[in-house]
């Protein structure tokens, strides 16, 4: 399910988890915010991103253009 810029208040497990734990969760509870957080310590750190910087980031990962 598609995250909806500043109307998605909960956290959603990215679509390509494999279930083996090791996923990302994200929201969007303001406009202007992208929440990013890791699944299995859902207590710790988050990340916030512009919108359009992340959605640069999924595109570069889904073209295979990002590097480790």
């Amino acid at each position: 399910m598609p995250i909806q810029q500043g109307s998605t208040h909960t956290w959603t497990k990215s679509s390509y988890s494999t279930g083996n734990g090791a996923c990302v969760e994200v929201k969007s509870p303001a406009v202007r915010v992208v929440a990013v957080r890791d699944s299995k310590d859902p207590r710790g750190p988050e990340l916030s991103f512009r919108p359009e910087v992340w959605g640069t980031f999924v595109a570069r990962l889904d073209d295979g253009s990002a590097t480790a």
